[in-house]
């Protein structure tokens, strides 16, 4: 009788020490990923760099801003690094260029080996640029950037926002876009298209702290050459009232068609605004604050 008794309190302390040891098994990959989790939020907490992320339009590669790029260090005597990546169909990346060490302000481009024209590739190139976002902020571990688009960029970066951006961790200063078809060809903005209405419905998935910059260009107060004034101003009904600010610039005169307006001088001087100078600490060039001078 004893010995059944004393087999009897074994037994509970044999089940406590195995669910010990099943605890423990348990408990080491949740405290590798939590540490390895802090360590990266740790690193984007304390890294000084905030990129300017560029998406070109249709038919466009990652080479489509060189010129931009250029103009503008020279302009201001600045040195921002270029970064351009392009994101394969398969979701492999290649990159070109370096940013320099102690950039804050870099410029990184990406652009895409299918950049056709659509909703259905803006949808996948949306995709496709998620994956290159990931592999940035793993690389460089930037917790804020501001964001540009030319074009079909800016509807690449809004599907991107509405659906695989996460703010948890990362912010979005500020996005200016240029020329951006939310409803493509339709001038009424009556006649939503398919996409504008599909943005419109996930509206309130975009980040509530997002000051948004978006350009028309015209040559007959109609269109831009390409693009209807309406269909860029149709924008209003995805932004507006969903982020912190949201602003129509209307570009006219020399240099305000679609393709030409990223070398328009009155652009380039709101890029620089507004973009740029959100937050600029750039070794070589100083420091500049965000100009309070009206845009000329």
């Amino acid at each position: 009788m004893k010995r059944t008794f004393k087999n009897r309190q074994q037994k509970p302390f044999k089940y406590l020490i195995i669910l010990t040891i099943i605890l423990i098994i348990l408990g080491i990959p949740s405290y590798i990923w939590t540490k390895k989790n802090v360590s990266t939020l740790a690193g984007r907490y304390n890294s000084p760099m905030s990129p300017i992320i560029m998406i070109p339009g249709s038919s466009a590669s990652a080479d489509r801003f060189d010129d931009l790029v250029k103009t503008i260090n020279k302009q201001y005597g600045e040195h921002h690094s270029l970064l351009k990546l392009t994101v394969n169909t398969d979701g492999k990346i290649t990159y070109k260029g370096t940013i320099r060490a102690n950039d804050d302000r870099p410029f990184i481009v990406v652009g895409f080996i299918n950049n056709k024209d659509g909703y259905d590739n803006i949808k996948k190139q949306a995709g496709w640029f998620n994956t290159a976002f990931d592999q940035l902020k793993s690389r460089y571990r930037f917790s804020s950037f501001d964001a540009f688009g030319h074009s079909n960029g800016g509807l690449i970066w809004t599907y991107f926002l509405e659906h695989y951006f996460d703010n948890s961790s990362i912010n979005i200063d500020s996005m200016l876009t240029v020329g951006t078809p939310y409803n493509f060809e339709e001038k009424n903005s009556s006649n939503r298209t398919q996409m504008l209405n599909d943005f419109i419905k996930l509206k309130d998935k975009l980040p509530s702290d997002l000051t948004y910059y978006s350009i028309a260009g015209t040559q007959l107060y109609t269109d831009d050459g390409i693009v209807p004034i309406g269909s860029v101003d149709a924008g209003k009904y995805i932004y507006e009232g969903n982020v912190k600010r949201y602003t129509l610039i209307t570009l006219t005169g020399s240099k305000a068609q679609h393709s030409d307006m990223i070398a328009n001088n009155q652009f380039i001087s709101i890029f620089h605004q507004y973009i740029i100078g959100n937050r600029l600490s750039n070794p070589g060039g100083g420091t500049n604050k965000k100009s309070t001078e009206p845009i000329k």
